[in-house]
């Protein structure tokens, strides 16, 4: 029997033994199709819901010294801000959130207002709470445009054009793409969640069909066979990998049915069909790496206990990259895409981006990624061709 007969029989054998387990079998299919939707809409909705409310709704400022500047008072509530009296301890209850933002307007306020000197109010927020962001932008933008209206009152009142204090005038052209404020959302969870799926995807066909067969001592059967073991690994790999891409494929296709029934921001994350067939060929060599690295290490394993073990670090691995640049954004450089995780996250960005991509950059991802799957690859089959991997202990 040739080497690819026996690969497609043992594909076949895996599949149907998946098969039968129809639990695991739409766990492996349907989670990222029921999950990644779910999570991704509804963290938006509750973003978008969050950030109106604060908006649109009045906006009550705890203010030290109210009395001392009416005026200010009366201008904020026309910006839909109300001033309200301070708490004894206005800085603990910015701590502990009772809360979100205050106003604290210093005692020479009215005679540097008088003497037409500036007078000092302090914005009191805690900057660690993220409540705080809207409500301190809201405050500062009606200070700031107090402050432009006052100072163009009194140089009118000394015959001068207000335009004089302002030399530059200064704007903001945003030469983005739509596509890319679209991928400014997406790009905050949908990498990771897409990675780690490929990464992980066949990882219950792995399991059950290395340490699962050892531990019910089918294994060693299979493997007393004439049949090459290099071509036995590469069926379990090969069945893995079908069922990781079904489960990538159905993902992504929910992601785009979900975004179009959905309203407001979470409309952004409608996709096309050339770009989830960009991000499914981004994927499929981490699939490769992913279902490789875990044959080899649940190969090892006595149990299936002890192979699920593996499975809390693995998940880590495709935070690193998402941690780094959230701490330390960098540029991107070529020698980037040949870096596990790294790399996908990049091309990733660039595909949700619709940014080209460039040979240059294909040559070096999928040289490095093929080439790692391939080693790792030959280390399942190398393990596999060890003797006591068919011994039952």
């Amino acid at each position: 029997m040739s080497t690819l007969s026996t690969m497609w029989i043992v594909m076949l054998k895996e599949l149907r033994d998946i098969g039968r387990d129809r639990r695991t079998l739409a766990l492996t299919l349907l989670l990222g199709p029921l999950l990644f939707p779910a999570l991704i809409l509804g963290m938006g909705a509750l973003a978008e819901k969050r950030a109106k409310t604060q908006i649109d709704k009045v906006l009550e400022v705890p203010v030290i010294g109210m009395e001392r500047a009416p005026n200010l008072v009366a201008f904020l509530a026309t910006q839909g801000i109300k001033a309200v009296e301070a708490p004894a301890d206005l800085e603990a209850a910015l701590r502990e959130q009772r809360q979100d933002v205050g106003l604290r307007v210093s005692e020479g306020f009215a005679e540097d207002w008088r003497a037409g000197r500036p007078a000092l109010v302090e914005v009191m927020l805690d900057t660690t709470q993220r409540d705080s962001s809207i409500p301190g932008q809201r405050l500062r933008g009606a200070l700031a445009a107090y402050s432009g209206q006052v100072g163009a009152l009194r140089l009118l009142a000394r015959g001068m054009d207000p335009s004089v204090a302002q030399p530059v005038n200064t704007g903001t052209l945003d030469v983005s793409t739509p596509e890319a404020k679209r991928g400014l959302m997406l790009s905050v969870m949908l990498p990771y969640f897409l990675i780690i799926t490929a990464f992980l995807g066949g990882a219950a066909l792995v399991l059950d069909a290395t340490a699962g067969e050892r531990e019910r001592q089918t294994l060693e059967p299979l493997l007393a066979t004439p049949a090459p073991r290099g071509a036995i690994v590469s069926g379990k790999i090969v069945a893995a990998c079908l069922l990781g891409v079904v489960s990538l494929l159905l993902s992504l296709l929910a992601i785009k049915l979900s975004a179009q029934f959905a309203t407001g921001m979470a409309r952004s994350l409608d996709m096309s069909l050339m770009s989830i067939a960009s991000m499914l060929f981004v994927l499929l060599p981490m699939l490769l790496i992913g279902t490789s690295l875990l044959t080899f290490l649940a190969a090892a394993a006595k149990s299936l206990k002890e192979a699920q073990s593996h499975m809390t670090w693995l998940m880590l691995m495709p935070m690193i990259p998402t941690m780094m640049l959230m701490v330390n954004p960098v540029k991107t450089q070529l020698w980037q895409f040949a870096v596990p995780f790294l790399a996908q996250n990049q091309l990733l960005l660039k595909v949700i981006r619709a940014e080209p991509i460039s040979a240059q950059v294909w040559a070096v991802y999928l040289g490095s990624s093929l080439g790692l799957a391939l080693l790792l690859w030959l280390a399942a089959v190398m393990r596999y061709r060890q003797e006591k991997l068919a011994i039952s202990t």
